[in-house]
């Protein structure tokens, strides 16, 4: 098991703890690490993501009204703006094979006592399904702590060793400082001292999905809430746009530790999902209903389309730029809503 602050060389272990001074310069950092320029023939591949100087590629689907996947379009079928300003579709693929990043965050809080063994047992069957030899996967529980407990592999076995190595941990952090000492989500979860649920999308945002190329995804297992993080809900949402993840969280709750208090993460979820390309499905506590979420987000990691432009404007701002990928026939378009331009 791995805690995060020791992913940092020497001479930066512990930076972690001072992240609200530091975000503005990782973010800058991870953008430029993300963005350098590519080789022509890189340029031709339509399963890279970055952004170039002349090239930006975007992952998305297309769905029903039923909500299932639609097959077979092409790049006559799509328009893209970007700021509103119509575009040229330069790049197209259906290419369903393309090689999948993925990282799988599972909350270990309190708040998960009674479903975690649920998500152990469904999670570690998802990742035998999806995870091929060409894939990449890792594990990071979030507690107190923000632990890597499996790094990028495409050994199903490891994976699933990884989840089996997950337990709740309520109290006594010592991988991430907690602002004030941490504090009680409910009355009735007087040993829950914190959930990093924030951190621990920067970090796998940032140190681990921001470095690679291609399709990459992250799905989280939780219940939205977050407490104690040192990040903020849109400090980990621009994380993960610069390293161009597409969020999925699967919202796990177990009624019964909450009772009448009830709680408002669905609503910071649903922002995350929807500015990075992904979507929250509702579990709640059912296992028949966290099998068909995974199922749902095996297919459309396997159906997804890549569209890529030359942006008309070409200014090297570093500035956040809104995109639209629209269907000629009317189809739902499920994409990122933007991307963070080249800084010279």
């Amino acid at each position: 098991m791995s805690r995060f602050p020791h992913l940092f060389p020497p001479q930066r272990q512990g930076a972690f703890r001072v992240i609200p001074a530091l975000a503005a310069v990782l973010a800058v950092v991870a953008a430029l690490a993300a963005q350098e320029p590519v080789s022509k023939q890189e340029e031709s591949a339509v399963d890279t993501i970055r952004v170039s100087v002349d090239v930006v590629n975007i992952f998305f689907a297309v769905k029903d009204k039923r909500g299932a996947p639609i097959p077979g379009l092409t790049k006559e079928d799509f328009q893209i703006y970007e700021e509103g300003r119509p575009e040229t579709v330069k790049y197209f693929s259906a290419e369903s094979n393309q090689p999948l990043t993925l990282g799988l965050l599972i909350d270990t809080s309190g708040s998960q006592q009674r479903v975690l063994r649920m998500e152990q047992q469904v999670g570690a069957a998802f990742l035998t399904d999806v995870v091929r030899e060409k894939d990449l996967a890792f594990v990071i529980s979030f507690d107190v702590n923000v632990d890597l407990l499996q790094d990028f592999t495409s050994s199903t076995r490891r994976l699933r060793a990884a989840l089996e190595r997950t337990r709740i941990n309520t109290g006594g952090g010592s991988g991430v400082v907690i602002p004030g000492g941490g504090g009680n989500p409910v009355p009735t979860a007087n040993q829950n001292r914190g959930t990093l649920l924030f951190d621990a999308i920067y970090l796998a945002a940032g140190e681990k999905l921001g470095r690679e190329v291609g399709r990459k995804a992250m799905i989280i297992l939780t219940d939205g809430a977050d407490y104690g993080s040192q990040v903020r809900l849109a400090d980990a949402i621009e994380e993960a746009q610069r390293a161009d993840a597409i969020c999925y969280v699967l919202l796990i709750d177990d009624r019964g530790f909450y009772g009448n208090w009830g709680y408002s993460g669905d609503r910071d979820m649903k922002k995350l999902t929807e500015e990075t390309g992904g979507r929250v499905i509702q579990v709640g506590d059912k296992m028949e209903k966290l099998k068909e979420a995974f199922d749902q987000i095996a297919r459309e990691l396997r159906s997804q389309y890549s569209i890529g432009y030359s942006p008309s404007n070409t200014n090297r701002d570093g500035s956040f730029r809104r995109i639209d990928i629209k269907s000629r026939q009317g189809h739902k378009v499920q994409a990122r809503r933007g991307y963070y331009a080249r800084r010279d």
